[in-house]
C-alpha cells in the first residue's frame, strides 16, 4: 500500500504565508503525495508550482463552516476550476441537515458538482462531530446522489476530527462506488492506519510527512 498517493498535504491555517504554501508543494513533489489541499486564494500559485509534477492541486469551498450560499459555494468553485483546481472539498451545510432540509443540501452539493464539471471531482464534508449517526448516513445518500466523488469526515476546524467509527460508518452508507476521505486529527501513523482500516482511501493531514516516514520504519 503506497500511503503517500493516499494523502492530501494540506495548509489551511490563516496566517499561512505564500512561503509556507511553496513548501508545501516541493514536500508534496518530494513524497510524492496525491495533492496539497489549500485555500482557493493560492490554487493559481500552486497550480504553477505543480505543473510539471503529478501532485493535484485540491481547495476548500464553504469553509469551513459551509454555511454560505449555494451561489457563493458554486462562484467559488467555478473560480477555483479556473485557476487550475482539480479536487474540491466543500462542507456541507450543517444548519440545513439539522433543519432537515433535503431539498437544500441536495441542490447545494449537485450545484457545486456542476460547477466543477468534468475538471474537479467534489469531496462533501460533513463535519461529522456535529451530526447524529442518522443525520450522517442521510448525508452520505444525499451526497452520493447528487454526483459528489467522495464524502470526507471533518473541516479540522470544529469540535472533533475523524474517528474510526465515522468512517466505517460512511464507508458501510457509501459502498465501493465513492470515496471516503478522513480528515481531522490525523498526525501519527498509527491513527493513520486505524483509519484506513476503517474504511478511508483518502486521509487530509499536515502530518503527511511523519505519517509516510513513521510507516516506512515501522
Amino acid at each position: 500500500m503506497d500511503f503517500s498517493k493516499m494523502i492530501d498535504h494540506t495548509i489551511l491555517k490563516p496566517e499561512a504565508t505564500k512561503q509556507d504554501v511553496e513548501k508545501l508543494c516541493r514536500e508534496a513533489v518530494e513524497y510524492g503525495f496525491h495533492s496539497v489541499c489549500v485555500n482557493s486564494s493560492f490554487v493559481y500559485y500552486c497550480a504553477k508550482l505543480l505543473k510539471d509534477s503529478d501532485v493535484k492541486v485540491c481547495t476548500v469551498v464553504g469553509f469551513p463552516l459551509g454555511a454560505m450560499s449555494t451561489a457563493g459555494k458554486a462562484a467559488e468553485t467555478l473560480a477555483a476550476v479556473e485557476d487550475g483546481a482539480e479536487e474540491i472539498d466543500m462542507v456541507i451545510h450543517v444548519g440545513m441537515i439539522k433543519s432537515r432540509d433535503w431539498d437544500y443540501v441536495k441542490q447545494d452539493i449537485s450545484s457545486v458538482v456542476e460547477a466543477a464539471g468534468d475538471k474537479a471531482i467534489v469531496k462533501v464534508i460533513l463535519e461529522t462531530c456535529l451530526l447524529t449517526d442518522d443525520e450522517k448516513e442521510y448525508a452520505c445518500r444525499i451526497c452520493r446522489e447528487s454526483g459528489a466523488a467522495f464524502v470526507k469526515t471533518s473541516t479540522g476546524f470544529s469540535t472533533d476530527g475523524a474517528r474510526e467509527d465515522d468512517v466505517a460508518l460512511m464507508r458501510r452508507i457509501v459502498g465501493s462506488g465513492m470515496g471516503v476521505k478522513a480528515s481531522g486529527g490525523i498526525r501519527s501513523p498509527e491513527t493513520a492506519l486505524d483509519m484506513v482500516r476503517a474504511g478511508a482511501d483518502r486521509l487530509g493531514t499536515s502530518s503527511g510527512i511523519a505519517i509516510v516516514e513513521g510507516i516506512k520504519h515501522e
